[in-house]
């Protein structure tokens, strides 16, 4: 019992510290030429353009769900003019970055791990070193940079589509002015209100893309490695965006 218990947490040690000596390395191969424009630019794409319809559509839905549900709790209160205030405080604060991130966690982490973890298997990266082609300057570090980068484009854009969302049901549902509940969200609004979900998507999309890239890296051999480390990928990037989404929320509002 004991000895497995310390195989446990000896592994998991393990697991940690190669997690940080990879991304250690990736890291400065973003800050270290060369680059690779056309590869980052088509991460670019594949990470944020073709992420926008599902960000957009869960934050426009999450605003109209958070108006209903505010109007409905606060009704019991006379608090129904708080709707406008508490719909994008959340939106901007917290639930924009947050199911952004879990969105792009398991449209893109997946993606990463999976087409990664097959190039390993098909040894087409024991090949790139072979070439003197550095696989973590060619693959990871790209998909680094455009991850940091697009997610809080992302989560900017799902906080006007959010905020239209609750303003959608507050005018045409539930009876609100158009004009006093949007100067009620401006008068709300700070700086940052938005700029701490702007730094959250940042690290939330470090970690997406990081995470992916770990594990497909390190995938084992087989199909069967390559959809393991594919679920790793979705399940410790979660975890993780929900852990940091604490602590950095504790950062900036404490």
């Amino acid at each position: 019992m004991c000895a497995a218990i310390g195989h446990t947490i000896i592994q998991l040690f393990r697991s940690i510290g190669a997690l940080c000596l990879f991304i250690s390395r990736a890291v400065t191969h973003v800050f270290v030429p060369p680059y690779f424009p056309r590869l980052i630019g088509r991460q670019f794409v594949d990470i944020g353009y073709y992420s926008l319809p599902v960000v957009g559509m869960t934050a426009l839905f999450t605003g109209m769900v958070l108006a209903l549900q505010s109007y409905t709790g606060f009704t019991r209160f006379n608090a129904e003019g708080a709707v406008a205030a508490v719909v994008v405080l959340s939106i901007t604060r917290e639930l924009a970055p947050v199911l952004a991130g879990l969105m792009v966690a398991g449209r893109v982490g997946a993606s990463i791990a999976a087409e990664i973890g097959t190039m390993r298997v098909t040894e087409q990266i024991d090949a790139m070193t072979t070439l003197s082609v550095n696989p973590l300057k060619y693959l990871v570090a790209p998909r680094l940079i455009a991850g940091t980068i697009m997610l809080p484009i992302l989560v900017l854009i799902g906080d006007i589509i959010g905020v239209f969302g609750g303003y959608l049901v507050s005018v045409y549902n539930l009876g609100f002015s158009p004009v006093r509940y949007l100067t009620q969200t401006w008068d709300i609004l700070e700086y940052m209100d938005v700029m701490s979900g702007l730094i959250k998507a940042a690290v939330f999309g470090f970690i997406v893309t990081a995470m992916g890239c770990y594990h497909g890296y390190n995938s084992k051999r087989g199909a069967q490695g390559v959809g393991t480390a594919t679920t790793y990928a979705v399940v410790s990037s979660s975890i993780l965006i929900l852990i940091f989404n604490y602590i950095l929320t504790q950062v900036f509002f404490s």
